[in-house]
């Protein structure tokens, strides 16, 4: 890989020169207090950055030096890099593809090869790779717990083309987000599309932690350290535990509906009850955004909200006074 040099001062100064005088001549140096031997290094450094180009018919016959245009003179200097790493991201595509196809022979093994319980992934795009091979050979189920904040529109979009490709092959698709995602409105327009293709979205005010499962067979969760990492989980007992939380969390949510709307009420009721619960514990406004999926800005509005419903003048006597009132 080409290593580029790094812009001194001086190159920054007689670069600025011949940009101001159309051209670089010896005269640059007395005007910016360099040596000849400083100006002539600068010089160098920005001919190999293609900052300056020769140009024949300099007025004492040899080439004239003339500043290009920063944009132009990246274009040309980059090129043959990004050509290179074009070129190695399309081979290290190629060889994912390559080694994914492996995997329905890795899982299917031989008689007597027992299946790993835990794989650790680390990287992002490995992660993906994996959902996106469970995601092709998902049969019959498919149960995912969203906690957190709404996702961006673009994820919510990959994701229905994805989901919607398992509903058309018959995989019963469950999902469950948190209340606070009743309020975003790319989130309303991924559930109504994707409810009326067949799938079932809930929603809880807090949710016990991320997790993909399919079949009931894997499930996906997020790796403790590696914060793009994930672990992917095949153990029976292991599987059949957390497939277990996820039914028990799905039996106390409430079917999704925008707040706004007839039975959207209900799941704000338990948004300010959370609020008011997480306070008396002594959280921080912060660890309560985030539990709840919410911004800090939306939350601390919440906590003002109720501290004056309830007439409290601190967070401890909110919390004290809404169970007094059996809130």
């Amino acid at each position: 890989m080409t290593c580029y040099p790094a812009l001194s001062d001086s190159d920054l100064r007689v670069f600025q020169w011949a940009a101001g005088h159309g051209r670089l001549t010896p005269q640059a140096a007395a005007e910016l207090g360099l040596s000849e031997s400083e100006l002539r290094h600068s010089t160098e450094v920005l001919e190999q950055l293609h900052l300056l180009r020769p140009l024949p018919g300099g007025p004492d016959g040899g080439p004239d030096l003339v500043p290009v245009a920063p944009d132009l003179a990246a274009a040309s200097l980059l090129a043959p890099t990004e050509a290179e790493l074009r070129r190695r991201l399309a081979d290290t595509e190629r060889m994912r593809a390559e080694l994914t196809r492996l995997t329905p022979l890795y899982e299917q093994g031989g008689p007597g090869r027992a299946v790993e319980p835990l794989d650790e992934i680390l990287e992002l795009d490995a992660v993906i790779d994996v959902i996106a091979g469970l995601t092709a050979r998902c049969r019959s189920e498919v149960l995912t717990c969203q906690p957190g904040g709404p996702r961006a529109p673009h994820l919510l979009e990959q994701a229905f083309t994805r989901d919607l490709a398992m509903i058309r092959r018959g995989v019963r698709m469950r999902t469950l987000y948190q209340h606070t995602s009743r309020r975003h409105a790319p989130t309303q327009e991924y559930v109504q599309r994707i409810s009326g293709a067949g799938a079932e979205v809930r929603t809880l005010t807090a949710l016990f932690g991320r997790m993909i499962a399919f079949d009931r067979e894997t499930v996906i969760i997020p790796h403790h350290e590696a914060y793009d990492g994930a672990v992917v989980v095949r153990d029976p007992s292991a599987v059949a535990y957390l497939c277990a939380v996820f039914d028990h969390s799905w039996t106390l949510a409430d079917p999704y509906t925008p707040l706004g709307q007839p039975g959207g009420e209900s799941a704000l009721d338990e948004i300010k009850q959370a609020i008011v619960r997480l306070m008396a514990e002594g959280m921080k406004d912060e660890m309560i955004a985030r539990r709840l999926g919410m911004s800090l800005r939306t939350c601390r509005k919440h906590i003002a909200e109720t501290m004056e419903t309830l007439g409290a003048g601190s967070r401890f006597q909110a919390g004290y006074l809404a169970r007094a009132r059996g809130d």
